[in-house]
Parts: C-alpha cells; structure tokens; sequence
C-alpha cells in the first residue's frame, strides 16, 4: 500500500530486527518450490477443482490491455470505465455541501464534508439485497500536503493540520445505478465521514490497559480517531473492518525512542506530516499512551450512521494490512491479516462464538472474543498457527507478557517469541468463495538475503524487488476447516517480468507480466483479481523498465493463467476492489496518481506527471473510485 511520507522509508526501524529464524531445511528442490502445476494443485486441493470450473461463463473471457505509460485509465475494448468519486467530492449527507476547489483551498471544515484523500481498501453494503443500490465504505489511507493545501507544507498550521486530518478516515456513500451508469446519492441519511478525529471505542481484551489510559481518557476505553486505513474487510453480519497500517509515521518519539516504539517504527519527528507541531497528542514525548491506541482493526456498522466506529483490540496491534474474514464449519468467524512490513509476519483470528443471524446488532461483540494465531511456515509445504495467548508459547509475564492485554499490544515481539515466519511484506488475502483457499500477497522485500536474513522456501528470493503470491489450505487433505490449527502451502506465482536481464527478476508468471502484487480479491465465481504498487521511485527503471504503469490482473486460480485487465495513469496505485453480487460492476480505486519519486507533490506544480481524472483543465490530480462495467451488461472478468 502506499505510506505517504516514508513510503520507502523501511530502514531497521520499524523492521523486524529480532533476526527470528525463517525456514532453513531447503528440503524442497526448487522445481518443487516455484512450479505450480495443475496436478499439484489438485493434489493440495483434494477433490475440489478451482477457476475454470466454478466461474460462470467463459473464463479470463476478456482482450488482455499492454503495458501503458500513458496518464489515463486503460481498459479492455469490451468494457467501460466511470469515475464515481474523487478526493473532493461531497460526501452525500449534507445538502449544499462543499464542492472541490481545484486550488487546494477548500478550509478543513470542508474537507470533513468530502471524499477523503488517497482512496484505498473498501467493501460494498448492498440495501435491501438490490444489487443496483448499496452502500460503499471506503478507506482514505494517508495524504499529499503538497496537492492538499494551496501553499504544500510552507506556512505550516494548525488549520492545516486540521485538514490533513479530515482528508483521512474512511468515507460511506450511497450509491445507485441508473441506466447503466452509478451515481453518488446526494442527501442519503446514510452517509459520513469518520477522521482521525472522530469519537470511537476500544474494546476486547486490551480494553482499559494502563497503556492506553492518557490525561483525556484515564480510563483507556475511547480514542480520537483512526488513520492510515490501508486494506479493509467485511463481516458475515454486514460490518466494514478498516485497518490501521502505518499509524507510526504520525507520531514524533524522543530523539532515543523505546525499544518498544522502536518496534513498531516510531521515531523523531516522524514521517513528516508534522502533525505533532500543532497536535500534541501525536508528540509521544509528551503523551507516550497515544500511540498504543493505533494499530488496530476498526469495526464500522454502515447501515447506522449514528454508531461509534469500535476498534477491535482481541485481533492485535500491527500494521493491518486487511482483515478478510471468512467461516470456519463450525460457524466461527476467522480473520486474516497481514502485517505490512519487511520480515513481519502472517496472522488469523478465530472467534470464540458462532455468527448469529440478526446482523451488526447480534454479532457486536463477536471480534472480543477469540484467540490470536501467528503462522509459522516449514520447508516441507506444511505449516503450523500458533496461538498468540497469554501463558503459552513462552508467553509468560517473566517476558513482559503478565496479562492477554500485554500481548496483544505487544502483538510484534509475542509473534517473536512463539516464533513465527518472517515474510516478505504481507499485504491482502483472499479466500476462495468455493474451496476455502486461502491466497496472500508478499509485495517485495530488497533485504531478503543479506546476513541474517536468508531465503527460505516460503520466501526463496533474494533480492525480492517483484514480490509473489503464496496460497495455502487449512488443515488436512480433505477437512479444509479455517479454525484448522495446521495447513498446507505453496507458491503460486512468483511476480517478475520475463525478460528481465537478472534471472531472479523473471518470475514464474503464467501470463502478462507485474511486479509487486498487493491488492488481491476472489469474485464470486472463483477469479482471482491481482492489483500491483510498483513504487514510485522504482517505476520504469531498473528490472522494472518494462513494466509501464501499475496495474490489475485476473487470473484463473487452477491454471495459473494470467491477464492484464487494466491500467492506471501516471504515478498511481491500483487497489481497493470490491464487486457488485452479480458481478456486473467492479469498483475499484485509483490511488495516488501523480505521485512523485518524493511522494510529496510541489504545490506550485500540482500536474507535474499527473492530470487525471479531470484533465488538463483540472486543478490537480485526485485519487477516485472507479466503477467498470462490461459494455454488453454481462458478468466482469468473463
């Protein structure tokens, strides 16, 4: 996902530093490592047949789009693409509300009242089963001072601080379609805007813990805000689930940070928002609890407006990268997530209750209860979740874990402890709606490989600047359960362009070339969507000169073929993807376009590489949601 200010900033702080050992009984040829094939999928997957067979209509039945530099939205000839809304827009619950003003100069009070900035993660609530009319909650992970204000950061004050703070969060529209085309509801009763400075809740185990009692809330059970929401997820009972990433580079530690901030990245002013200057809550040195209070999965009702957004404390503090959920037999609801960070780790959820029938309101306090796993990855294709639970896995009060609340703050160094697999940035995953498979994105990792940090059959690039896609299965051959405790795994696709001159950098793909996989998505026949963030400083360049813009890819699961479906415009990310029930719509978001090698824009030249979407005439370039449509009315992907 995109960082904002820090994006490539991923030094040994913050980083995994504790040097857990990866996999190194290489007892797996690589042959064996790095070829899928259909057999062996089948062998993984038992009985079940995946894609080609569970996909309505013909599959990857699309004309693949080449590789674009062009500063525009590419798709395939047979299908059509509408911006639905832009950083700006109005939100749709205030009649009158302010429109964006290409200057930048739309005040912070405006900015509460408009689609936030840097549009990321977010799930589709459809209303009263229609699946032409629905609710879109969506995440907006972090900001460019350079395009949000008149002046950048020059003059710097507490009004901008303010509107830099408004244009995060997360945004919930209503959304219809009329005449084939989707349009923003204006005066919904449904819609708002949640900041980083609005009321919520902090519940679950962690809940009261003298870490996360400040001088404004001694009790420690209600925080300011949520910020950095990077992927997202949904629940079974119709909740969004958005995610705190990278909540550390808004706040300014000590010159000599803890060992703890140290952990989770904190440092000296920061990744240069600044916000400390005029906040004093993002100053740890003055209020050190502040930042244990980020971190988290936050649960939103969008069907209630008037809900005070909850962050769930019982499925750990990380760099969320998602929260994608799914049932165990039993009717457990489990959670994956990922932790965006070099040598981090995986981790699932299983709650302690069934999900009940009666939506958000009988299921509101399923996330409290349950237990915490981490996994651990072996040469051999199998694998093991290990409980992150006070007591066991040496998880004992004589290493700092006295109370399940100390380890779940902690969640980082308990996941060292039990001794958890270090992998190559997690990012989203996805489970296949058929057969329960479960996918995850490894982004790229450029320390893998130097001393101490070797490859392993789970990670086996050194190097790894184009990232893979690794897939597994809960339990045993034929149980499939996602409460399993135990699972079996392989690669599926080692990103990479072919004819790249270094051979690490060529990858296995089966199809069109990508390099750093991040956004990933099954539909509800069984296609899997593949979203890249090739960053800005390494876009067109190096072993990725070939590559052109970021992209998303479809690819069919059982085959392992893969093709390009779109491309963005200049200096963009593709994430964010959610589909309509019948698969005739797919939304996804436009991230960042115009982005520069700094990643702060020059305020005096806000279309430097970027104009999109409004053109040349427009002010500057602003992330968007976009919905796709095939032109026949049939099914995407297909």
């Amino acid at each position: 996902m995109g960082q904002g200010y820090g994006k490539d900033f991923e030094s040994d702080e913050g980083v995994n530093v504790s040097h857990q050992p990866g996999i190194h009984e290489l007892d797996l040829t690589r042959r064996q490592v790095f070829k899928c094939s259909g057999a062996a999928i089948a062998m993984l997957m038992g009985s079940h047949s995946l894609g080609a067979s569970t996909a309505t209509g013909k599959p990857l039945g699309f004309t693949p789009v080449p590789v674009s530099t062009s500063d525009t939205l590419v798709v395939p000839a047979e299908y059509i693409a509408e911006v639905l809304y832009r950083w700006g827009d109005p939100v749709g619950s205030i009649a009158g509300a302010p429109l964006f003003k290409p200057d930048g100069s739309n005040s912070w009070e405006d900015q509460s009242l408009q689609a936030g900035m840097h549009h990321d993660g977010m799930a589709l609530f459809p209303i009263d089963g229609n699946p032409r009319h629905a609710l879109l909650a969506i995440n907006h992970e972090y900001t460019d001072d350079g395009l949000l204000h008149v002046s950048g950061m020059s003059d710097w004050s507490a009004n901008k601080v303010r509107k830099s703070q408004a244009a995060h969060g997360v945004s919930i529209i209503e959304i219809i379609e009329r005449q084939g085309q989707w349009h923003v509801m204006p005066d919904s009763r449904f819609a708002r805007r949640i900041t980083a400075n609005t009321s919520m809740l902090l519940s679950g185990p962690a809940s009261g813990h003298d870490l996360l009692k400040t001088a404004a809330d001694p009790i420690g059970t209600r925080v300011l805000g949520t910020l950095n929401n990077c992927a997202a997820g949904d629940t079974p009972w119709g909740s969004f689930l958005t995610c705190e990433e990278n909540w550390n580079g808004y706040f300014s530690s000590s010159a000599q940070p803890t060992a703890a901030e140290k952990r989770y990245g904190l440092r000296h002013k920061g990744w240069g928002y600044r916000w400390h200057e005029y906040d004093e809550r993002f100053d740890a040195t003055k209020h050190p609890n502040e930042s244990y209070r980020f971190g988290w999965v936050v649960e939103v009702d969008p069907m209630d407006p008037t809900q005070t957004p909850i962050k769930r404390t019982a499925l750990g503090r990380i760099k969320h990268e998602g929260a994608t959920t799914t049932l165990a037999k039993d009717g457990r609801v489990v959670v994956y997530m990922g932790d965006d960070e070099r040598f981090e780790y995986l981790y699932k959820f299983i709650s302690r209750d069934i999900v009940r029938p009666g939506g958000y309101a009988a299921n509101k306090t399923l996330l409290d209860h349950g237990t915490l796993y981490v996994a651990h990855f072996e040469a051999n294709g199998h694998g093991r979740w290990l409980a992150l639970v006070q007591g066991e896995n040496g998880l004992t009060a004589d290493k700092g874990f006295a109370t399940q609340a100390d380890v779940l703050i902690h969640t980082r160094q308990a996941a060292d402890v039990v001794g958890a697999t270090p992998m190559d940035r997690p990012e989203w995953i996805a489970v296949h709606p058929h057969t329960g498979e479960v996918f995850a994105t490894l982004t790229n990792n450029s320390q893998r490989g130097q001393p101490g940090r070797g490859v392993d059959s789970i990670n086996p690039r050194a190097d790894n600047i184009m990232g893979h896609i690794i897939r597994w299965r809960e339990g045993s051959a034929k149980g499939n359960d996602a409460a399993a405790t135990e699972f079996r795994w392989m690669q599926f696709a080692l990103a990479g362009d072919p004819n790249a001159e270094q051979t690490e950098h060529r990858g296995n793909i089966n199809g069109d070339m990508y390099g750093s996989p991040d956004g990933l998505a099954f539909d509800a026949g069984g296609l899997l969507w593949i979203q890249t963030d090739v960053s800005t400083s390494a876009m067109h360049q190096g072993a990725y000169k070939n590559m052109g813009n970021n992209m998303m890819l479809c690819a069919d699961p059982f085959t392992g073929e893969t093709k390009r479906f779109l491309t963005g415009p200049r200096g963009c990310e593709i994430t964010g993807i959610t589909f309509t029930p019948d698969r005739k719509t797919v939304f996804i978001n436009i991230q960042h376009p115009g982005e520069t090698a700094s990643e702060r824009s020059d305020p005096d030249a806000p279309k430097a590489v970027s104009h999109w979407p409004d053109g040349p005439q427009g002010g500057r370039p602003r992330s968007a949601t976009v919905a796709i449509r095939r032109k026949d009315g049939g099914m995407v992907g297909t």
